[in-house]
């Protein structure tokens, strides 16, 4: 089969496409044909350190999630999935490949009226949209900023912040980003390129943060006393952290993300029966053949991408 290996850890270059075996399901596991890869910021620090949620011994075909086709059942596997198209992560690997082998239990139905490259686009993203909401649970009203809103996981909390009644200030970069957000829902825009940007946004209630590091840290800043944070990711460069003084002083919330398995499952039935429903839409900005993997993290890298960056397996 076709796929991207990944033999050193470095820039996008080390990814380099060539031919691999093609994976047989095991126990209980069942073998998807490949139609989109999904992509996530944290696949490319992987790929650059080695560090992250993901660990495997190099040489690796990397990629964490995966929608297509099941075409054969290992031992024990369901007979009713043969056939269905469907949404699962890989485990961290295997994922930039022609084939998939992967556990039957992690299979999520792509339901009916929703298109192969939507349902892929949700699977990461989604249900770590969902999940964020349910954890800061916003009242309806109030003001809740979301950082890197014209991001894969950002345009998705817009809408369903937007949709649990909240007022959405959503903060990107340019004025292209700021359109999307405001596309898709959000009340207000500000745009974090500008040094006052902080100046010019009110006090909120909630802050969601995909971004971390300095920006992060403004994000926070525009907390109003008794407000909460939710830091979820580190493109910054490092986690958004308030001194334990600071919160105590302001009265301030530090809530974390806990997913459990079964709430990680229920998440992405969520976000998928949404989209099938155009409750949700995911946003699909860039898409790359599977030889271009390199092309896509650079995409990615460069900041320059609208929510989600994709994968095209399937010729």
């Amino acid at each position: 089969m076709r796929a991207v290996w990944l033999r050193e850890f470095g820039g996008p270059e080390v990814l380099v496409a060539g031919a691999a075996p093609d994976p047989v399901p095991g126990e209980g596991q069942v073998l998807i044909a490949v139609a989109h890869a999904n992509l996530t910021f944290v696949e490319t620090q992987f790929r650059a350190t080695g560090l992250g949620p993901f660990t495997g011994a190099l040489p690796m075909v990397p990629g964490n999630g995966v929608g297509g086709t099941v075409t054969a059942l290992g031992p024990g596997a369901d007979p009713a999935w043969l056939g269905r198209r469907v949404v699962s992560s890989t485990g961290g690997s295997g994922g930039y490949a022609e084939l998939a082998a992967v556990p039957a239990d992690g299979l999520h139905a792509v339901p009916d009226g929703l298109a192969l490259d939507a349902a892929t686009a949700l699977l990461a993203d989604g249900r770590t949209a969902r999940l964020l909401l349910e954890t800061a649970a916003p009242a309806p009203g109030s003001r809740v900023l979301v950082t890197a809103a014209a991001g894969g996981v950002g345009t998705l909390l817009v809408q369903l912040a937007t949709a649990a009644g909240a007022h959405v200030v959503a903060a990107a970069g340019g004025p292209r980003k700021l359109a999307l957000a405001a596309e898709l829902g959000a009340a207000e825009t500000v745009d974090y390129l500008r040094p006052d940007w902080t100046a010019a946004t009110a006090p909120v209630d909630l802050v969601l943060d995909g971004v971390g590091g300095t920006l992060g840290r403004a994000a926070a800043d525009l907390l109003r006393d008794g407000g909460k944070l939710l830091s979820y990711g580190l493109a910054g460069g490092s986690w958004t952290a308030l001194p334990d003084a600071e919160v105590t002083a302001r009265a301030l919330t530090v809530l974390t993300l806990r997913p459990t398995p079964a709430g990680i499952r229920a998440a992405t039935a969520h976000v998928l029966a949404e989209a099938a429903a155009h409750r949700l839409r995911p946003v699909i900005g860039r898409r790359f053949p599977l030889e271009r993997a390199a092309d896509a993290h650079r995409a990615i890298e460069s900041r320059d991408t609208l929510g989600k960056t994709l994968l095209d397996v399937a010729p």
